[in-house]
């Protein structure tokens, strides 16, 4: 995000706006949790989180000290020209969320509110997340964070359920993903089953709006 690097994304979404009248999704960032990960190994980051919460707040504090201050300036560069704002995190695995919705609501619930508010106060955007996983149980939390937008929506997780989902999160999200089982049908179905299993997740999740495929 050094001046010519803004310049260049600033140029180069002001003329994909000119070509569409599409959404135009712009990746942002703004890991926690994996960052954390990242960092201090996903172990070690689980035990600094548990056994050392002091130390894991100064920690993520900073982090989000640094994400504002690009946030600042990616959103002067192509804030004018985009539709939706992508942050990540994979919260999920297989079998449900990384970390415990007590845990969600402590170290990371706060620090998105605070990212995703300042990101909608610095450009007309709406706030997207990507996040693997079965994050059923945290998706409470992420709506009174601020988010608009949960993607890739993986149906095969734990509680991630199509029909649960939409009818529990419907009105207060769009699911941006969910729209073929990819992990049993797609790459192993037939021709036909793949369509059967898209035709019947479009009926699930497109009633009333707040989902693209």
């Amino acid at each position: 995000f050094d001046e010519q690097g803004l310049k260049k994304l600033e140029a180069g979404a002001k003329a994909l706006r000119a070509r569409t009248d599409r959404a135009i999704v712009a990746l942002f960032g703004g890991n926690l949790l994996e960052t954390g990960q990242f960092l201090f190994r996903n172990d070690n980051f689980y035990l600094l989180l548990a056994g050392e919460p002091r130390r894991a707040h100064r920690f993520l504090d900073k982090l989000v000290e640094m994400h504002l201050e690009n946030l600042e300036k990616f959103l002067s560069a192509v804030g004018p020209y985009i539709d939706i704002i992508n942050f990540g995190d994979d919260l999920g695995m297989q079998t449900g969320p990384q970390i415990s919705p007590r845990m969600y609501k402590e170290f990371i619930q706060p620090r998105q509110k605070t990212m995703w508010q300042r990101a909608k106060e610095l450009a007309d955007v709406k706030v997207m997340l990507h996040s693997c996983g079965g994050v059923y149980p945290l998706i409470p939390g992420l709506i009174e964070a601020g988010l608009d937008i949960l993607q890739p929506v993986q149906t095969t997780a734990q509680d991630m359920e199509p029909e649960r989902l939409k009818r529990e999160f419907g009105k207060d999200l769009c699911f941006w993903g969910g729209g073929c089982n990819t992990r049993d049908v797609l790459p192993y179905g037939t021709p036909q089953e793949v369509a059967e299993d898209v035709r019947r997740r479009v009926s699930i999740f497109a009633p009333g709006g707040g989902f693209v495929f």
